[in-house]
């Protein structure tokens, strides 16, 4: 009788691990189950909005042309360019060269804000030069995201959510939040971060100076 109560109190034992286990294991995946679900939507989002900025910089590239045509400015090194897939579109404006790319979003993962929740997003950087020249020799994605943090401009952040506004961040502004609705986001991110690089200047190099803004 001893040993079939031992085995009685065992398998009850069992039971509750089990139970437990399921509970807790239950509350991880709704969990995972929620950013899954977040993700694939901001990186929906993402998508759509990537889309426009493309053709964005290429209404862009034609203004330009005719800008700089009216004075007698050659315009051969004016150009749109992107990669078949729509993650990379590089936009080159005579001396100047910027790329965007949606290839940082490989995962989940939040924007940490000091004064409000995580906002679960997607990620568009902007960055100062060309993102195949940047890439050559790259191995992993750390590699690659600390070239693109090195060389980041700005980044817009987009939600799941398409009525929540979309965050604009500049590198050297790294505190400030502007927001823009899913209408204008894909316009007036690409002009600015076309008016912060070529609206500044370069210096001949001594020591640390490098540029400058006008």
């Amino acid at each position: 009788m001893s040993k079939g109560y031992e085995n009685f109190n065992n398998s009850e034992t069992s039971f509750r691990k089990s139970t437990l286990i399921q509970e807790r294991i239950g509350l991880v995946s709704t969990h995972m189950y929620k950013q899954f679900l977040d993700y694939q939507h901001a990186t929906m989002n993402t998508t759509e909005i990537f889309a426009e900025m493309i053709e964005n910089l290429k209404a862009i590239a034609d203004s330009l042309k005719q800008s700089f045509s009216s004075r007698g400015v050659t315009t051969e090194n004016i150009y749109v360019e992107h990669d078949k897939d729509k993650t990379i579109v590089i936009i080159n404006i005579l001396w100047h060269t910027i790329s965007l790319t949606t290839r940082c979003n490989y995962e989940p993962q939040a924007l940490f804000r000091e004064s409000a929740p995580p906002m679960f997003s997607g990620r568009i950087m902007a960055i100062n030069g060309n993102y195949n020249e940047l890439m050559e020799g790259i191995q992993s994605r750390s590699e690659m995201m600390q070239v693109l943090l090195d060389k980041e401009v700005a980044s817009l952040f987009v939600p799941a959510d398409k009525s929540q506004n979309s965050i604009f961040k500049i590198r050297h502004l790294a505190n400030r939040e502007f927001f823009l609705n899913s209408s204008d986001a894909s316009r007036e991110f690409v002009l600015k971060v076309i008016e912060t690089i070529c609206g500044g200047g370069l210096y001949h190099e001594e020591g640390s100076r490098k540029s400058f803004n006008i």
